[in-house]
């Protein structure tokens, strides 16, 4: 087997001390998990059980939740933009959540609401697709940079969808005083002060994908790797996966690109720490410079690690979960959906193997969780780290591994 190295940075979490937050744990996240099995077309997206290369790793499982399945939309994002809509929609008209009917309140005559949000491409079309299913309107604010192929996802679910010149962050502050000044509803996957319930309804929702795993498996995970923009997704899913199992038992290890690494710096430090810049990586839906303060608590809390990396390490896990060994079934991942298989890839490439896995407390006996939390929401960005090669692991062999 082939030996390379890509640059990755590995922080053991120093402050970690097992301590859940109730408002991600098991009872909201049920609660969400049952509003999406109300919705037309709902079924839990597959968990894949990639064996072969288990074997070549030297763990004894790694599942792949494949989040491309998900309502036709090819993220995992509109469990958390759907379910913001409809909590806010019926706390607006006072209608119980649990009865609540995206039809029925679609024909109902009541004054049209504007949805606003910033997205790098998947809660955007989370967000745009439930606004079309409520018969409302949606803005949709990108960042610079953004492809086309992402803008045209969005329009194409009925939305309005502006590119701005500016970084993920500073066009979460444009929409909120665009939405402010036209009094639109900011559905948002972060947190500022006076801003706290939506984001907390979308993290409760993403929880849906914990809840499907957790049945799905067929013993409980002793590792789970979860990748972060702002934490949203993570501290949701993490949230209840400790209160299944129990933060000791479950070594949780958070991965982020170096170029937008805000949660691994805030690992590192203590304290809530920002990247700015333009954060040019190729995982754009990771590319977030501003931790959610909601969601930090727990990742402080219950991370046992923090790994920030090279882009290399996306594409790397992009080729391994589509070019499958044999048996193992063929995942299509984008740029952020790949990035966990791509950290335990590089371990498995790399000449210091035994170090890194008993670094991150991998053996015979460990049993990994990773979500691949997109399909190729770019195809042509797909295609060109998949067939072309695009951000190889050539020039990699030495480079050497962090530990911070």
């Amino acid at each position: 087997m082939s030996r390379f190295s890509i640059p990755m940075k590995i922080a053991d979490n120093s402050r970690f001390n097992g301590e859940s937050m109730a408002l991600f744990s098991r009872e909201p996240a049920l609660q969400a998990k049952a509003f999406h099995q109300q919705l037309p077309g709902y079924q839990p997206t597959p968990l894949h059980s990639l064996s072969g290369f288990a074997n070549q790793l030297g763990v004894a499982n790694v599942w792949v939740k494949d989040e491309s399945q998900r309502f036709g939309l090819n993220a995992f994002k509109m469990l958390g933009g759907a379910y913001a809509i409809a909590r806010l929609y019926c706390e607006k008209y006072h209608l119980d959540i649990q009865h609540f009917s995206f039809e029925k309140c679609r024909n109902a005559k009541q004054e049209k609401m504007t949805f606003a949000t910033t997205t790098d491409g998947n809660h955007g079309r989370g967000v745009a697709w439930a606004a079309k299913e409520l018969g409302q309107h949606a803005v949709i604010y990108m960042p610079k940079g953004s492809s086309q192929e992402r803008v045209d996802h969005i329009t194409r679910l009925g939305a309005e969808c502006i590119v701005t010149d500016m970084n993920y962050d500073d066009t979460v502050r444009l929409t909120m005083r665009t939405a402010a000044e036209h009094g639109w509803e900011v559905v948002q996957d972060t947190a500022w002060e006076g801003y706290t319930q939506i984001p907390t309804w979308i993290m409760q929702g993403y929880a849906t994908l914990a809840v499907e795993a957790v049945e799905q498996m067929p013993q409980p995970p002793t590792h789970v790797f979860l990748q972060a923009g702002v934490g949203a997704m993570a501290a949701g899913v993490l949230g209840y996966l400790v209160d299944v199992y129990g933060a000791q038992a479950l070594h949780s290890v958070i991965v982020e690109p170096e170029r937008a690494d805000c949660i691994y710096r805030s690992g590192c430090s203590g304290t809530l720490s920002v990247v700015g810049g333009e954060m040019n990586t190729i995982m754009a839906g990771l590319a977030c410079g501003e931790p959610n303060p909601l969601g930090w608590p727990l990742l402080r809390n219950c991370s046992h690690q923090f790994i920030s990396c090279d882009d290399r390490v996306a594409a790397l896990g992009m080729r391994v979960l589509g070019n499958p060994l044999l048996g193992d079934a063929a995942i299509i991942s984008g740029e952020s959906g790949a990035v966990t298989m791509g950290v335990l890839a590089a371990v498995m490439f790399h000449p210091e193997k035994n170090s890194l896995m008993q670094r991150l407390g991998l053996n015979e006996q460990s049993r990994v969780l990773l979500i691949s939390t997109e399909g190729d929401t770019d195809v042509q960005h797909y295609r060109e780290v998949v067939w072309e090669g695009k951000h190889s692991i050539s020039g990699c062999n030495n480079q050497e591994h962090q530990n911070d």
